[in-house]
Formats: C-alpha cells, structure tokens, sequence
C-alpha cells in the first residue's frame, strides 16, 4: 500500500511499517527516522521495536544520587523509550549523562558528520564512558551509549528533518488513500522517479480500484488525466508521453486540432495534424488508435498505406478515383499475448493483462507457486516463486545482503539474497528479467520473505509470449515472417569483438544469397524489435 508515497516505498520501510504500525504523526516522524545506516548500525532498531510492542520494558538508567536526578534521562529520551533515535539526542544524551560541554558536544556533532564512515568520534569514547560510569551508570550501558551514538557516523536524521519528512509522508498517504486516480496520475507525470516503474504503479491504483483506460489518439493528452467514470469517480487516462519516442511537440499539434473535431480515421488524423508517419506508426504500435475502431495490427497497416506526402485536397480526390475502391484485407487477429509484448516494449506497460499470466500453466506445472499462495504456506516451508524482477536493493548497511522484488499476475513477492548465494549467483541476481527463486520461506507476523537457496534466470520464457498458448492458434501473418535477412540488417562489430559465427564459403553455398545480402565475416545480424525489451528493465539500487 506505500508503493509510490514518499520516503516509505523502498523495501525496508514497507518491512518497518507493519513491524512499527504507526498510529499518530509522531509514529510517522520515528518512522523515518529509524530506517537509516545510524540506527542500524548503533543497534537501536530492535530495542526500540522491542520496547514498543511491550516484550522489553522501557528502562531508564539513573546516576549516582550525588550526581544528579534520577529521571534526567527521561527527559532526553522519554519520547523515544530509552533509545536515542535522532541527532539532536546523541547530543543531548552526552550533555546530560557525561556533562559535556558545548564546545566538546559540538566537536560529536563534527565526528557524526553525515556518511563519515569513521570519522574522529573513536577518540570520544574514553571521555564519555568513563565521566557516565563516574557518575554512576552502569559500564555496559554507557558503553552501548556510544556505540548508538557512534552509529550515527554512519547517517541519522535530526528530529527535525524527520518531523518535515514525515509531515509529506502524511501528506502522500492521505492523497493515495483518498483520491488513488489523481495520485497515480501525479507519479505517472513525474517520472522517472521512485522506486517503482510505470507498470507497478498502474497495478497498484488498479488494485485501489482505479479504473485505468489505454492511452488515445481521440482521448489522450500529453500528460496523464482523470475522467469521470461510471460510478462518479474518477478513472486514469494514460497519457501519450507514456508511448516511447513520442515528441511532446507532435503531440500538442495532434490535441490542438482535435479540439476543433475529434479524428474520424488514420488519413484524416494525418492529415489535420500533420505529425509525422514515423510519429503515427510509434502512437499505432501503441495501440492508441481503439477509438478509430482499429486494433494495433490494423492500424499498423493502415499507417503503412498512406503515401509519403500528405496530398492536395484538390489531387486527393482525383488519385482515389484513378485507384478505385481498394479491397478489404482481413487481417489476422493479433493474439493478447502479443498485445502485451507489444504494450511492454512501446509503453512500459500493459491494461490487458501480465506477462507472466501466459506463463501460469508452465509454471504450475513446474510446482512453483505464485506471489499470492506465499501467504498460506508456513514459516521454514521450501518453496519455488516465480516473477518478473522489479527492483533489486544493497543497501549500504546491509553488509552484502540483496534484496529482490519480483511480480507476477496475483501480486508481488520480496526475496532475501545472502552474500555466499550473491557470490555463487551473481549474474543471475544482478541480471536477469524473469526468475525462479528457490529457497525457505521467512515469516514474522504478515511479513513474509523468500530467504533464496537458489536462483534461476527463466528470462527466456518471456520470447515465449509470442510463440506459445494463442499464438500457435493462428497463422502467422507473412507480413510478420522474415523469411531472409534484409539488406541493412547487419552492422560491424567493434574491433575487440569476435564474431558470432565463423562465416565460410561453404555457408553461402548452403544458404546462396545475393553477393550485397552476404554477410560479412565481422557482421552479425541486429535483433528483432520484439526483443530488444520485452519487459522494462528492473528499477536497481545499491
């Protein structure tokens, strides 16, 4: 549910919030705070959420009656049950509990510079630890003291910055929570940003239920709008700059005549805007002309039949009577699979359906389950998951460890990647697109983590999508066939590469081509469109 809310998107923090369960502002304040490198590494986390949910008490320590109140630590870190969570009381707690002046609690708030990895803050501990046992605390309290404090070397938040943070993570929530669409729209305008591409945050307003409509030649602006739906709230209109290699200038020039008369078919959209061909075979491939009663393969073919300028009203008439009534061609139904592969590769993502819902038999009948039947097998349970790879996380204070979502049609799943499995499968984890997981599952309340034994790239099944299911169920259009390669479908290799097969005579006597078509040794042929990305690339963060 925080996909896309500022500052508690990211793995850890979704982990935090049902472990926290923040309840009023000031919850929310703790809670960006304590998901940083200085509370991890000074060890306050799990005290702090120990003494929270009440299996710890909260303890305050007290000085030697001669040295002071036995409450003075209460006033530094009452707010916080006993731990030292922000900047502001390290400080305050070295003040207090060892009497530092403010010239020497100034010289620890230099030594907690932000992502100073040691800093000068090791030649502080004598004088703290021993002035707070002088005074009465227990040694091994003041030393856990320190190390909190030394952990903030590694970056905390003061108390304010928090508060500020937090003030827009309430912000974000309530908007996500009561108006889905217009949020949802707001990510899609400001992208690339976050944690999450396109796709997930469409799934995500859709799973609020946001009705979430196909970007159109006839209904889409540059950005991403709300229209009213059939209930009387709002739905999403996805906008055309989600279509790659669009101008924002073409597409202004297509709204502004629209305006006046929406487009009635692909010629007259032609010719009223003006946009290019290449520009109307980018919005075709898209699928974006439904509301001219046309599908992405028709409007492919009808993009491909206008001629290469835009003609005079005047001659227009005359060359249609000189051709005549050309006849209809029936062109092959485009199968969903490869609708989908098709909105992947020209928008990043799909309303009809997910990539791996094509996959679902193959994989059920691997015994691999799906995101959402994680949640009925049990703590310790061996378990296979599939998905495509959302986001790949190494967080700094994790000591190695990687952190990997990954996505199917029933949801997501987050899977934990220990440095001995990373070191034996780094290209996978660091690689693939679509992966099988094998490995234990971890639970802790409705947490729940794939801890991987082992990984395996399947990033092949996913060229699968235009062969397997509905595609064997209909002729492939010759249109689509490369029976040879074309002229300009080669291109060198650099210097250092070798090729990828040796070409010999012997080749082009077994496959004779013009002497022009002939490969060169040091060529290599270019891919299909179709495979230079099938899905988006994962959102990676280490």
């Amino acid at each position: 549910d925080s996909i896309g809310v500022f500052q508690v998107e990211s793995r850890a923090q979704m982990n935090m919030l049902p472990r926290l369960k923040p309840r009023c502002f000031y919850d929310l304040v703790i809670e960006v705070a304590i998901v940083r490198p200085g509370p991890i590494q000074g060890d306050m986390v799990h005290p702090y959420l120990r003494r929270r949910s009440g299996v710890e008490a909260i303890d305050f320590p007290s000085p030697h009656p001669d040295h002071g109140p036995a409450d003075e630590l209460r006033q530094v870190l009452g707010k916080t049950m006993g731990v030292p969570l922000f900047q502001e009381q390290a400080m305050r707690l070295a003040m207090v509990a060892a009497k530092f002046s403010g010239p020497e609690a100034n010289e620890l708030r230099r030594a907690m510079a932000t992502f100073r990895r040691r800093g000068t803050i090791d030649r502080l501990k004598e004088k703290m630890v021993g002035r707070m046992t002088a005074r009465g605390y227990p040694a091994d309290f003041a030393e856990r003291c320190f190390n909190q404090i030394k952990g903030f070397g590694e970056y905390g938040f003061p108390e304010s910055h928090a508060a500020s943070f937090a003030h827009l993570v309430y912000v974000s929530s309530w908007l996500k929570c009561h108006y889905p669409a217009a949020f949802a729209a707001a990510l899609l305008n400001s992208q690339p940003m976050g944690f999450y591409a396109p796709a997930q945050i469409v799934r995500c307003a859709r799973e609020h239920g946001v009705e979430a409509r196909e970007a159109d030649v006839n209904h889409s602006l540059w950005d991403c709008t709300l229209e009213e739906a059939k209930d009387g709230a709002c739905a999403l209109r996805l906008g055309i700059r989600q279509i790659d290699g669009l101008r924002e200038t073409d597409v202004q020039k297509l709204v502004l005549v629209r305006d006046c008369e929406p487009y009635s078919d692909v010629r007259d959209l032609w010719r009223r805007s003006g946009i290019s061909r290449a520009s109307l075979e980018k919005l075709a491939s898209a699928d974006a002309f439904r509301s001219l009663e046309l599908d992405r393969r028709q409007g492919l073919w009808e993009v491909r039949g206008l001629p290469k300028k835009i003609p005079l009203p005047l001659f227009d008439h005359a060359d249609a009577a000189e051709a005549g009534v050309e006849p209809e061609v029936a062109l092959p139904i485009m199968p969903l699979s490869e609708h989908v592969v098709n909105d992947y590769r020209t928008l990043r993502l799909s309303l009809k359906a997910h990539p791996m819902s094509f996959l679902r038999d193959r994989v059920a009948a691997s015994r691999i389950s799906s995101c959402a039947g994680l949640r009925s097998l049990r703590d310790g349970s061996r378990v296979s998951v599939a998905g495509v790879v959302l986001v790949r996380q190494r967080p700094g204070s994790a000591q190695g460890v990687v952190f990997m979502t990954i996505e199917d049609e029933t949801g997501v799943a987050n899977s934990v990647i220990w440095p001995k499995v990373l070191e034996r499968m780094r290209k996978v984890v660091m690689g693939a697109r679509l992966v099988v997981v094998h490995g234990r599952i971890q639970r802790h309340e409705d947490i729940i983590h794939v801890v991987a034994a082992r990984l395996e790239d399947r990033s092949d099944w996913l060229r699968l999508l235009s062969e397997a299911g509905e595609s064997l169920s209909v002729p492939i259009a010759n249109a689509d066939e490369i029976r040879r390669p074309n002229p300009g479908s080669w291109r060198p290799l650099p210097e250092e590469e070798e090729p990828l097969l040796p070409v010999s005579p012997a080749d082009h006597v077994k496959h004779p081509l013009p002497s022009h078509e002939r490969p060169h040794p040091r060529w290599h042929p270019r891919r299909h469109p179709r495979e230079e990305r099938i899905i988006p690339k994962s959102r990676d963060f280490h």
